[in-house]
Parts: structure tokens; C-alpha cells; sequence
């Protein structure tokens, strides 16, 4: 059966209003009327009979419309407390007893009762519907309030947190105290690396809830290691890649000339008279390529002494540092190259007594290497123009961004510039941006690119 609408129900109110209405006032003149004859009968005694009638009938009266009055009121208030309580089993009697009105009443009241009951229904459909797609998710999802109060937490979660049941967040001290730290201090829209075990190694978000005046932290929790395994693999084989490359540039033409070399002794070394000679012709030879051999000996000494350099980075030694005096320290050592170059080199720092921490010599270094490579980058240019700018992001993070107007990056290169000894410059070891970036993320930084060719390139430090 469909539900009474809006205006029916409306109709029926104002029905049984107006006849509980009449009904009351009914049993008033009534009583009205039965006072005046009690009061009529009381100056003459002789009637004490009738007045002893009438009075018990007036009693009689008053306690019917109490009643009637009072039996109203209960139905009322238990509709109104199951409304309160959400308690929508109990129904109301569609009876004739006060009259056809109340029975509409209790009609539209089980309506009302019935479109609670189901909308309650719905909403524990949805919830358990999108409780089950949270616990099966594979990030694992934690939401507390100010107190540390667990409210939500999956399956996910659990199994990270090593906590079957968990309250409250203080509980996972037990396990990892260093684990409580990171999540009770993380901020709203940051992110950190947190391995669990040598198995497991988490990416932790962090973002802030405001529901009815009541502030959550919602933790999510994602598994990286597999990616980072993945990374790790393709990193080595690349390194492996290039490793080879240059190793095999420098040995096999060693290895040819030696072989040469032998050939030639062989064939033109001459004994006379106790002593061994040798064509002018034949020690050009062998003086050019032992010359050749020298050089690709130094060159690939220059190579270990760069893959050296890059995997023997010492610890940052962090300290405060004024952005603006390392900036101009490193625009004072550059000079020279600046002004050979006819750069325009412009720095500003915004605000201007912005700061970092960090170790100074490292990011001098960076510094120093983005700088140079941005100096090279605008060779071929016009106005060649170069640019740093430092201030603060929407996220509240130091950047520092070094922006060229040179030939830019093509779109595959700037996939692989960060990769150790690939470079896309005739001279170089390919070793700067991968050891600028590496540095950068011992500084728990990062190094980023962007650049349209024949435009510019920007690269980006972000503490």
C-alpha cells in the first residue's frame, strides 16, 4: 500500500483536531451544565438526593474528560518518543474508539512511522555496504579524534598496526612507539615514509575532518614496497646499463690496441747485433696508441672517481641557513662564468629573511651544479637569462626554482636526466642532477623538472 501523501495527512490532522476539539468542548458545557443544576439543587434540601446524583455524575464527567484528555496526550507523547529513540517496531491501533478522526491519526502516525523505518533501513544498507568496501580496500584507512579515539579503522590498518582491537591511538605505542609518533604528529596534507619491515614499507597520508564541530585526522596507509622493489630493479639495471656502456667504451678500444700493439713488436721488432730496433714509423704507432691507451685509462678513472662521489654522500650536517647569503655566495663563486657567458643572472628571495634547514655545503654544491648547468643550457640563446626564486608554497614549503630560457628538454630526456651518467650534453659524466637529486632527498627534499623546448627549463628544489 502507498504511503499517504503530504496533504492527506495534513487533511487528517486538521480532521482529528477539529473533532477532539468538539469533543472536548462537548463534555465542557456538559460539566457546565451539570454545575448549574448541582448549584440549583444545593439551596433546597429536600432534593439532597438529586444533588448527591448529579454531584457524582460531575465527578463522573470530570474524570471521563481526564481521561479522554490524558489518553490523547500518551499517544502523542509515544509517537514523538519513538521518533526521539528511533524506535519504529511499536505501531498505533486503527480503531474507531475516540472516533473516525483518530483513527486517520493513528494512520498517518504508522505512515510516518513506516517512512522512518525505511529510511533507516537505507541507511544501514549503505553502511554496511561501504563498511565492507573499507575493510576490503588494500590501504589501510585510521581515523581518530583530538583524544586519540579510534572512530574508524580497517582490516588494512589493523594488520599494520599489529593490533587486532585498538580504542585508542596511544595503544600502538605498545608495538612501535616510533609508529605513534609519526601519526600523531603528521600533518594535515603531508605525507611520510615509514618502514614497518624489511618486508613492508608505508607511504602515510594525513588529512583533517571537521564533522559536527569535532575535529579527525584520517590516516591512509599504502603499502610501497613492491614499487619500490620494482624502482629499485629498473635503477640498478639502468646503472648496470650505463655502467657497462662506459666501461666498454673505455676497455675495448685498451684491449684492441694492446692487441695491436703486440702485433706490431711482433712483426717489426728487430734483433741487431745484441740490441732491439725499431722503425720511426713503428714508434709513432705505438707512441699514438699508447697515448689513446692513457687517455681512455684517465677517462675511466674520471668515471669511478664520479660513480665514487655519488655513492659516498656524506650525512648532512643540518643547520639554519639564510637562503638569500648562500644564494649570493654561490652568484660571488660563479662570477667568472657568468660574466664570460654574458648571462643575465637574477636572484630574489621572498620573504627575505627566508630559511632552511640544512647542511650548507651539500646545498651549495646543488646549488652551484643547477646554476652551471643553467649558465650552459642558455649558450645558444639569443639573451641568454637566467633566474632563481625562492619563497614558500600554498603547502608552506621552501622551494627554490632555477629557470632557463635555453633549447629546454625534450619530453623523453627529462625521464632519464636524473638517471647516474646519462647526460644529454656533448661533454660531461652524468653524475650532476643525479647527485643533486640525492642530496636533495637526504634533506627529505625533492628535485623536480619542467621545461617545453625551445622555451625553458625549470628546476625545482622544495624542502
Amino acid at each position: 500500500m502507498a504511503s499517504p501523501g503530504p496533504l492527506y495527512i495534513a487533511d487528517s490532522k486538521n480532521m482529528v483536531f477539529n473533532s477532539f476539539r468538539f469533543k472536548v468542548i462537548f463534555r465542557v458545557l456538559i460539566l457546565v451544565i451539570l454545575l448549574a443544576i448541582f448549584v440549583y439543587l444545593a439551596g433546597d434540601l429536600d432534593k439532597m438526593v438529586a444533588l448527591i446524583l448529579v454531584g457524582s455524575i460531575i465527578i463522573g464527567v470530570i474524570i471521563e474528560l481526564f481521561y479522554f484528555i490524558e489518553r490523547t496526550n500518551r499517544r502523542l507523547t509515544r509517537f514523538l518518543e519513538s521518533v526521539r529513540y528511533s524506535d519504529f517496531i511499536s505501531g498505533f491501533s486503527s480503531d474507531n474508539e475516540l472516533g473516525k478522526s483518530f483513527k486517520d491519526l493513528n494512520y498517518a502516525f504508522n505512515a510516518v512511522l513506516e517512512a522512518f523505518r525505511k529510511a533507516r533501513s537505507e541507511k544501514e544498507e549503505h553502511w554496511q555496504y561501504l563498511n565492507t568496501v573499507v575493510q576490503q580496500v588494500g590501504t589501510g584507512l585510521l581515523s581518530f579524534d583530538e583524544e586519540g579515539n579510534v572512530e574508524l579503522i580497517n582490516s588494512t590498518a589493523k594488520k599494520y598496526l599489529r593490533a587486532p582491537q585498538i580504542h585508542n591511538i596511544a595503544e600502538i605505542r605498545t608495538h612501535s612507539d616510533p609508529f605513534f609518533e609519526l601519526l600523531t604528529t603528521i600533518k594535515p596534507g603531508a605525507s611520510k615514509l615509514f618502514q614497518l619491515d624489511y618486508k613492508t614499507n608505508l607511504a602515510i597520508y594525513a588529512t583533517e575532518l571537521v564533522l559536527r564541530n569535532k575535529s579527525y585526522k584520517l590516516i591512509t596507509m599504502q603499502n610501497i614496497q613492491p614499487e619500490l622493489q620494482q624502482k629499485e630493479i629498473d635503477s640498478w639495471q639502468n646503472l648496470t646499463r650505463v655502467l657497462r656502456h662506459e666501461i666498454m667504451n673505455s676497455i675495448t678500444p685498451i684491449a684492441s690496441l694492446t692487441s695491436t700493439m703486440k702485433d706490431i713488436l711482433v712483426e717489426d721488432l728487430k734483433q741487431r747485433n745484441g740490441k732491439f730496433e725499431l722503425g720511426i714509423d713503428t714508434v709513432d704507432d705505438l707512441q699514438d696508441g699508447l697515448n689513446t691507451i692513457e687517455g681512455r685509462s684517465q677517462g675511466l678513472i674520471r668515471f669511478i672517481d664520479a660513480y665514487r662521489d655519488y655513492t659516498s654522500i656524506p650525512t648532512p650536517k643540518l643547520q639554519s641557513i639564510q637562503l638569500g647569503d648562500m644564494i649570493d655566495h654561490v652568484a660571488h663563486l660563479l662570477k667568472v662564468e657568468i660574466r664570460k657567458s654574458g648571462t643575465n643572472f637574477t636572484w630574489t628571495v621572498e620573504p627575505e629573511d627566508l630559511t632552511i634547514n640544512a647542511d650548507e655545503e651539500l646545498m651549495e654544491q646543488v646549488l652551484i651544479n643547477m646554476v652551471k648547468n643553467a649558465i650552459e643550457a642558455v649558450e645558444e640563446s639569443e639573451k641568454p637569462r637566467v633566474t632563481v626564486i625562492c619563497g614558500i608554497d600554498q603547502d608552506d614549503h621552501v622551494y627554490i626554482r632555477i629557470r632557463d630560457n635555453g633549447q629546454g628538454i625534450v619530453p623523453e630526456a627529462q625521464e632519464r636526466i636524473f638517471i647516474p651518467f646519462y647526460t644529454t650534453k656533448k661533454t660531461g659524466s652524468g653524475i650532476g642532477l643525479a647527485l643533486s637529486r640525492q642530496i636533495m632527498q637526504l634533506h627529505n627534499g625533492s628535485l623536480t623538472v619542467d621545461s617545453i623546448p625551445e622555451e625553458y627549463s625549470e628546476f625545482t628544489l622544495k624542502f
